[in-house]
């Protein structure tokens, strides 16, 4: 069992940050090669021609590892989830009376792309809610999830849990309902690739975007992004010298080449060899490998385990454990507790959360213990406006 590794981070002692999903803190080390890069970089004329390639190939073969594919071809860097999300949506060949299945209040890097392209070839959206948006209902969310999908669906795009509240989606049972109507499943792991396990082998996606600034502690402005054989003859958004056939070869750039990359290479950004960034991407994936996702989200369930009773008796409404992540999750609050005082009383006391839709929105990762979650059940007491039978509470 992995311990508290607050000390690999430079968060103040002064804070309690469960905000991960907002954004990843940087890790001491990943600080130090950023600034050595920057050092490294001063001089251009030690920059080699093989230095714009050879570094992302060990960034593939790092994240295909983390999610278990076997093809490190697959993976390609990309600026953000929107970019990732904009080649697969321009690739769908989506016709008119078709439909592409999305989730309510879905992040808007997963929703903008899909209404305009919904547009464009007179195809349907179709939103799936949250069966009760004032508290947690994965079971009944995830059903209607599958009986939205149907014969007209040609893409369901969905986050691997909900980005507002961590609720947990089947991806399974949905991949196998896309592949019975053949339509595309495409997801968001932005929120949670990196802190919780996702196989490509078992769950075989046809596409996989992530932002790596969150759970993979990396810098603003890098993303992965995994796309499948559905994608490999598509058109990339962007005409880079670097996702043509033989763009390694200098001598021959203004040879013009037709052809694109292989496969998924096609979707890498333009100037994918960022020289400061990627050396920081690949130490960031070489310490999630190390530490190991099943590991991690083994120890931020372990430090909920008995603090998060406290915050349920204290006013706060959880999803059962099956139902929602440990990495990422929501509390929504029952009548007795003003959510005004409640934000005052977190912001008085350095406590740093989210608030996303009808939930507090907390997310620990290795820097966190069980205290942390003790203090919200603090402030959760604090700003109940009855306190009518929790003496109890006060005293524990």
């Amino acid at each position: 069992m992995l311990k508290c590794q607050k000390g690999k981070f430079s968060l103040p002692d002064d804070i309690t940050y469960l905000n991960c999903a907002y954004r990843g803190p940087l890790m001491k080390h990943i600080e130090k090669i950023g600034w050595e890069a920057v050092s490294q970089n001063n001089n251009p004329a030690l920059i080699q021609s093989t230095d714009f390639f050879d570094p992302f190939l060990k960034v593939q073969k790092l994240f295909a590892q983390l999610i278990n594919t076997p093809d490190p071809n697959r993976i390609v860097l990309i600026p953000s989830s929107s970019y990732g999300m904009a080649n697969a949506a321009n690739n769908v060949d989506l016709q008119a009376g078709e439909n592409i299945v999305i989730l309510d209040e879905q992040f808007p890097s997963n929703y903008y792309i899909w209404e305009r392209v919904a547009k464009e070839k007179g195809a349907h959206l179709k939103i799936v809610g949250n069966p009760d948006k004032t508290r947690p209902s994965g079971e009944l969310w995830n059903e209607r999830i599958l009986n939205a999908i149907d014969r007209s669906t040609k893409v369901v795009a969905i986050g691997s849990v909900h980005w507002a509240d961590g609720t947990m989606f089947d991806h399974k049972a949905i991949r196998k309902r896309t592949e019975e109507v053949g339509a595309y499943l495409i997801i968001d792991g932005t929120q949670s690739v990196g802190a919780l396990p996702f196989d490509v082998e078992e769950i075989k996606p046809d596409a996989l975007i992530c932002s790596t600034y969150k759970w993979m502690f990396s810098p603003y402005g890098t993303g992965l992004g995994y796309y499948g054989p559905r994608f490999d003859h598509g058109l990339p958004i962007e005409e880079s010298w670097m996702n043509r056939k033989d763009s390694h070869l200098f001598e021959k750039l203004v040879d013009y080449e037709p052809a694109y990359k292989s496969g998924a290479m096609r979707y890498m950004v333009g100037q994918s060899s960022n020289f400061i960034t990627l050396p920081m991407l690949e130490a960031c994936l070489e310490q999630l490998l190390a530490w190991g996702v099943s590991d991690i989200q083994s120890y931020v369930q372990s430090i909920g385990i008995n603090s998060l009773e406290l915050v349920k008796e204290a006013g706060g409404i959880l999803a059962t454990p099956e139902n929602r992540a440990h990495h990422l999750f929501g509390i929504y609050l029952s009548d007795e507790i003003d959510k005004h005082k409640l934000r005052q009383e977190l912001k008085d006391r350095k406590v740093i959360v989210s608030f996303r839709g009808n939930s507090i929105r907390v997310s620990p990762h290795l820097y966190n213990e069980a205290g942390d979650f003790e203090k919200i059940a603090e402030c959760m007491r604090a700003a109940r406006t009855s306190l009518k039978g929790s003496t109890d509470l006060q005293m524990r």
